[in-house]
């Protein structure tokens, strides 16, 4: 991979909750992800691409379809962001279904997140889910995106209403993301990850 070259980063929506906040969310973070020159963005929403949730299970051709489309865009990744709500003090079993669907996937790979809930933003999801990536061989990185008491956060047209520090948080996030991305896929490149 060259320097200039884009990176592949999906974009992973983790809430399918009825009524849910996610998109707006989402949408806001990915228009600051397509903003930023070096990645090539990819949204997988979980609400959209409906997993089975027994793992090992023989799948119907449907569910089989519906989880290679998820694969594929894991796979092709070179970065992930995850966009998770706060629930319960952790995060949504969708979310954790999709992860546990996959596994060499993620490996070797970087990853940020996006939290967003009540007082305590998400960020306690973010820190149940960094050893689950842990586990998966995957990298964290430090800084993250947290929208405390989300519902206020954002204005009639999706956009949050202290634009100026979420943009800048997204960035440096993204930017992390840049680095750790290019540095793995470089690693990856001269010695597959073999685990």
């Amino acid at each position: 991979m060259t320097s200039t070259e884009q990176l592949q980063l999906a974009i992973i929506v983790g809430s399918t909750r009825e009524g849910r906040f996610a998109p707006m969310v989402a949408n806001w973070f990915a228009d600051q992800a397509r903003q930023h020159q070096d990645f090539s963005v990819d949204v997988v929403d979980l609400a959209e691409t409906e997993l089975p949730v027994v793992l090992g299970a023989e799948l119907a051709p449907e569910a089989a379809a519906t989880l290679a489309r998820v694969s594929a865009s894991l796979v092709k990744a070179d970065a992930f962001v995850v966009i998770t709500p706060e629930y319960n003090h952790s995060y949504p079993a969708s979310l954790k279904n999709a992860i546990d669907w996959h596994h060499k996937e993620w490996q070797a790979k970087p990853v940020g997140f996006v939290s967003y809930g009540g007082l305590a933003g998400g960020l306690r999801s973010v820190e149940h889910l960094r050893p689950v990536f842990a586990e998966l061989h995957a990298v964290t990185v430090r800084d993250t995106v947290s929208f405390h008491m989300a519902w206020d956060k954002f204005d009639e047209n999706g956009q949050p209403k202290d634009a100026d520090g979420c943009n800048a948080a997204a960035k440096v996030m993204l930017d992390q993301l840049v680095w750790w991305g290019r540095a793995l896929a470089e690693a990856r490149a001269k010695r597959p990850y073999g685990q």
